[in-house]
């Protein structure tokens, strides 16, 4: 987007010119606490926007946050990255004037006159804000003004007050206006980091990245722990973890991936006598060992992809047993969900592509042909008993791999690379 003609040469700098508006979502409503929300919420908008390749300023308004550039970064990069921000309601692409009817006009006939002439309005309306009750004009009259005027300029431009195909909106302070045209919906929820940490048990499937993401969108930063089937499974279920990881952390400070090898427990546990509990067995294992990592991670609660009776394993007397085997709470944003809202939803973040790539899953080793759908506490501490539950999570604690996936704007399918580095 070019800086409109209308907007004088000495006034290009970073007061005036092309804009983003981000409409604040649910921080609006954060009351005594909202400035600290909006801190958060303009931290997360600075990571996002690290890499762009010039400079970018943000300035705060009444329940909004302006965004620009010195002129090196489009605005379409600038929208991109908003995006990818949790917190914002509405983001809206515009330009910043000073507060005097003569540039107000002037912009607005601008706009209109470019979108005519590129053949993407059909007609407009015009509405007006007025958050400086000095400005000597009403917001009736400053949207009657502006209307009238882009009418004198385009004879030819019908006014629809009711459908607009464009809705030219301008919102009036006191030293600066703000025009603005496109507007696209933001990730609504709270500003990542404000609820807390916790620690999401990730797979390679549909569910469990859809539930870090809706966790993100309630404050929550997450790390990552993907348990494989290591050493009966190769290494593919790893691989997608970390691309999946790195995907998820395009919309948070990247948070790290533990992985654990589970194989030899879950042939313990068989050759203990789980049956047709292995599968829940298994699960309550990932949930103790869980647990006591995220203890050291700062992580206050873990989340899990399970949907209410979508497998056995995810009947509510299952996931009960499970919950009992963990020291934290057990976080399922997913709950409610069908396979067809979830795989949707995956699609919009980015993780369908991912998640479809075939792997070795963990839960499939050793899996019964039946699974039981009302697994007994008695029952399953008296195979865990066998093999002594607490020393196995400590050898797996002892063994695990710490990744940092980072994040990458690149598009999702040249995510899916081997990790390029791994600690112990």
């Amino acid at each position: 987007m070019s800086i409109p003609p209308h907007v004088p040469a000495q006034r290009t700098a970073a007061s005036f010119g092309p804009c983003v508006l981000l409409k604040h979502g649910e921080v609006f409503l954060k009351g005594r606490n909202r400035d600290r929300f909006v801190e958060r919420l303009h931290d997360n908008l600075r990571g996002a926007l690290r890499g762009v390749g010039g400079s970018t300023w943000i300035k705060s308004s009444q329940n909004v946050t302006v965004l620009g550039s010195d002129g090196h970064v489009s605005v379409e990069t600038l929208v991109e990255r908003a995006r990818l921000v949790v917190g914002f309601n509405v983001i809206e692409t515009g330009v910043r004037v000073p507060s005097t009817l003569e540039d107000v006009t002037r912009a607005g006939v601008a706009a209109l006159r470019d979108l005519a002439a590129a053949g993407s309005v059909r007609d407009f309306a015009v509405r007006a804000r007025r958050r400086d009750k000095a400005f000597p004009r009403t917001s009736s009259q400053v949207a009657v003004h502006v209307g009238a005027r882009v009418k004198e300029a385009l004879p030819g431009l019908p006014v629809n007050l009711k459908r607009p195909g464009v809705l030219l909106n301008i919102e009036i302070d006191r030293k600066e206006t703000y025009l603005t045209w496109t507007r696209v919906a933001g990730l609504t929820g709270l500003p990542v980091t404000s609820s807390g940490r916790a620690l999401v048990l990730l797979s390679g499937g549909y569910d469990s990245p859809v539930a870090a993401h809706r966790a993100m969108r309630r404050g929550l930063a997450v790390d990552f722990v993907h348990f494989n089937g290591a050493p009966y499974t190769n290494p593919s279920s790893v691989y997608k973890a970390y691309a999946l990881a790195r995907e998820l952390n395009r919309y948070q400070p990247p948070g790290k991936l533990h992985v654990i090898a589970l194989g030899k427990a879950q042939r313990q546990l068989a050759v203990a006598g789980a049956g047709r509990l292995q599968v829940v067995a298994q699960r309550r294992l990932m949930a103790r060992t869980a647990s006591a990592l995220a203890g050291g991670l700062g992580a206050e609660a873990l989340v899990t992809g399970d949907s209410l009776g979508q497998v056995a394993s995810q009947t509510l007397a299952n996931m009960a047993a499970v919950d009992e085997a963990a020291s934290l709470p057990i976080l399922r944003p997913l709950v409610g969900w069908d396979k067809q809202e979830i795989i949707d939803e995956a699609r919009r973040i980015g993780t369908a592509d991912i998640s479809v790539l075939p792997d070795e899953d963990c839960c499939r080793l050793l899996a019964p042909p039946r699974v039981s759908t009302r697994a007994g506490l008695p029952q399953l501490r008296a195979v865990e008993k066998r093999i002594d539950f607490d020393e196995v999570v400590e050898a797996l604690l002892d063994h695990v791999q710490v990744m940092e996936p980072g994040s990458d704007p690149a598009p999702a399918a040249a995510r899916c690379a081997t990790p390029a580095a791994a600690t112990t």
